[in-house]
């Protein structure tokens, strides 16, 4: 379904439920009979007569059985009694038959009416009334014409927001709704302000009244429609971008219109019922008469639905086409069953019916306006784009007030009373404990979406890996529990209102739950234990994530946590899932700065001096290097000579870096100084074997050359004998 015809189906729902609602909204409560009928009924109950008949009648339905087809049992449950199946189709029958009786009565009511209101109004007369009507609405339009051209600057500068951002827009829509009200409260003042600086007869004020509050309430209708829908009329530039929805122009022009149509007809015919109410009509006569006025209403709401315009998809696509008129059908057998609803008088489901079909839809209305006016600017214009959070509010704010609303007008719709439950059946508790609990768990939601999205801004505005700041490492860290917390808490609170709603005391599930709990706790000592030294880890900010960490055997980078365990990240890829428990002492070796120590060895022959002031520029060039100065905290320098090797002298160099960073820059380091070394004839040293020989080296060779001879010697005559 388009945005324009859910748009559309919302009002007309409501304009439907309005009007078709058995006792219309205008009038919930009837008007006070006139004082001399009071005075006859007064008379008629000192009668003796009709005291003892009324007597008669008392003890008669004292004898007779109980009407009442539901019972309650002694544990709450209800016994529904076989006639209660049949209950509705009796009074849908009952109802048609008062009908068809007093339809031949109406026109004399209507003579009564007429005679009454002459009788009043003698010297105005009915052409005088129109005239009234007509004058103090041409004075509400002349003050509103006025107020025009005082605003006109106003009006200018409205036209002049920008249409691109979310923030000119927002600012578009409350300027003009702000218009609207000023347009609206001239109009009264003009219209109204005047007619009650005169008196004038009860009679004649009552009916001008009435009918100057139907101008009042079409007029309104057509200034807020105007501010929302801003049709082509107006002749707005950018009014597409404009608009509360995503609409078409002539969808605008259409639904402003046929809008305005019906809230006029439901106006009209409340106001007149009103007036007939006044007059002595009794109730069956005006439901007789809301016949033909609700069909007439349907009718409106059909024309509204077949006559809107097509979309520029339904031109070019055939399916588009069969989707539209489909949804047409639906709507029309829809209008048709409220009507036929209302005509058999079934009023706790009419508004059931009316509430289902328009609150999801005014949802979706509403999540489509708001997303439609919060959403992105252009690119072109470098503003920025709505918080999150604020579209979160606006979004679920909205939600959950007509949410309410909805609950509240069908609790006052169906007769419930929301504060007390004493004396009602099961039916009744039922109802209210379930429209409590819509309301608790729509404002539960409410505050978890406004907390998710305070959390997820907070997360997004973090750089996505690497400590770069340690406040956000540490909130990168916290939030995620923070926010597990939070939703637990909010689940059990909530789950616990909900059933407090429904009249389940909830007092023995606390002692209960309290009860498990420690339970619980000895059972499971070691979680307890794990939770609890983790909560202590994070209090002394051991680690966050995205820290190299190690502890005992266990080691590498902190990729998340849970209540119980942290997850670390070897850097060879496995992953050890670490019960706090079992952490102990813990070496962090990504906070603040790492000191470096290593040692290269040179021959003995070595200028020291030189190989220091080498090792110093080389430090510094490190240091000035783009790719390593936002790395070093300290250049790379030699602390002296560490000790006399077997084959070289050692030298100690020492370099300060940021966590992490240390092994780059003495791999760069490594190969810089021996290159460096090199080029200026300073020799690294390595391993060797030294022999040397000596003065008597030849006596030596000469004894050990006899020896192997003589053993010769003697193998060789042992081998003849």
């Amino acid at each position: 379904m388009s945005v324009s015809v859910r748009s559309a189906f919302v009002v007309l729902v409501l304009i439907a439920g309005l009007f078709y609602g058995p006792g219309s909204v205008f009038a919930q409560s009837p008007a006070p009979p006139p004082p001399e009928k009071v005075d006859q009924l007064l008379e008629l109950l000192s009668d003796p007569e009709v005291k003892a008949w009324l007597a008669a009648q008392g003890e008669n339905k004292a004898a007779a059985p109980p009407a009442a087809t539901t019972t309650t049992t002694g544990d709450g449950t209800m016994m529904v009694a076989p006639s209660d199946l049949t209950s509705a189709l009796d009074s849908t029958r009952s109802r048609i038959d008062e009908m068809v009786k007093a339809a031949p009565l109406v026109p004399a009511q209507f003579e009564q009416a007429v005679a009454k209101i002459r009788a009043e109004i003698r010297d105005k007369g009915t052409p005088g009334i129109l005239i009234l009507v007509i004058g103090f609405a041409a004075v509400g339009f002349g003050v509103d014409w006025v107020a025009r051209r005082l605003l006109a600057g106003y009006r200018q500068w409205m036209i002049s927001l920008p249409p691109d951002t979310p923030h000119g827009r927002v600012k578009a829509l409350g300027s003009r709704l702000l218009y609207s009200a000023i347009m609206v409260s001239a109009f009264v003042a003009g219209s109204v302000g005047v007619f009650l600086a005169f008196n004038w007869p009860p009679r004649l004020r009552e009916v001008v009244l009435g009918y100057l509050l139907v101008v009042i309430v079409t007029w309104a209708t057509l200034t807020v429609s105007r501010a929302f829908l801003l049709p082509p009329s107006l002749g707005v530039p950018h009014a597409t971008k404009l608009r509360a929805f995503p609409m078409t122009d002539e969808r605008a022009g259409h639904w402003h219109r046929w809008i305005a149509i019906n809230v006029f007809w439901v106006t009209f015919v409340a106001v007149t019922f009103a007036l007939l109410r006044s007059l002595g009509f009794d109730r069956v006569s005006q439901t007789v008469l809301s016949v033909p006025t609700s069909s007439i209403q349907l009718v409106l709401l059909l024309l509204a639905v077949w006559l809107r315009p097509k979309l520029p998809s339904q031109v070019d696509s055939k399916a588009e086409r069969i989707r539209a008129i489909g949804w047409s059908w639906l709507l029309t057998l829809y209008f048709i069953a409220i009507w036929a609803i209302n005509i058999a008088g079934a009023r706790r489901f009419f508004w059931f019916v009316v509430a289902a079909a328009a609150l999801p839809a005014a949802l979706v209305l509403v999540h489509r306006g708001v997303h439609y006016v919060l959403r992105p600017p252009e690119p072109e214009t470098g503003a920025k784009p709505i918080a999150p959070v604020m579209l979160a509010v606006a979004d679920r704010g909205i939600r959950v007030v007509l949410i309410i609303a909805a609950a509240l007008l069908l609790a006052r719709a169906w007769g419930l009373d929301m504060e007390s439950m004493a004396g009602d059946n099961m039916t009744n508790r039922l109802l209210r404990g379930g429209l409590k609990a819509a309301i608790i768990v729509l404002a539960a939601d409410f505050g978890w979406s406004i907390i998710k999205a305070i959390i997820a801004r907070r997360l997004g505005d973090m750089p996505s890996e690497g400590p770069a700041n340690p406040q956000n490492a540490r909130l990168r860290t916290l939030l995620p529990i923070f926010q597990n917390i939070l939703l637990a808490t909010l689940i059990v609170i909530t789950g616990l209102m909900v059933l407090s709603s429904m009249g389940i005391q909830i007092g023995p599930l606390i002692a209960g739950a309290g009860v498990v709990g420690v339970a619980v706790g000895f059972g499971a000592q070691t979680v307890v234990k794990d939770v609890i030294s983790g909560v202590f880890y994070l209090l002394d900010d051991a680690f966050r994530v995205g820290e190299y960490i190690q502890s005992g055997t266990y080691k590498g980078t902190v990729e998340s946590f849970s209540l119980r365990s942290v997850k670390l990240r070897h850097h060879r890829g496995p992953v050890y899932t670490v019960p706090f428990g079992e952490l102990g002492a813990v070496q962090n070796m990504s906070r603040d700065w790492v000191m470096e120590k290593f040692s290269i060895n040179v021959d003995y022959d070595t200028d020291i001096e030189k190989a220091r002031k080498i090792i110093k520029k080389i430090g510094q060039q490190f240091a000035e290097d783009p790719e390593f100065a936002a790395d070093i905290i300290e250049p790379l320098k030699m602390q002296g000579v560490e000790n006399f090797g077997d084959y070289g002298i050692e030298l100690r160099l020492k370099l300060m870096t940021k966590p992490g960073h240390q092994f780059t820059v003495k791999r760069k380091a490594y190969v810089a100084i021996k290159q460096a070394f090199a080029e200026n004839g300073i020799k690294i040293s390595t391993p060797t074997v030294h022999v040397q020989e000596g003065a008597g080296a030849g006596a030596a060779a000469a004894h050990h050359a006899v020896q192997k001879a003589a053993k010769e010697a003697t193998a060789a005559a042992a081998g003849k004998a």
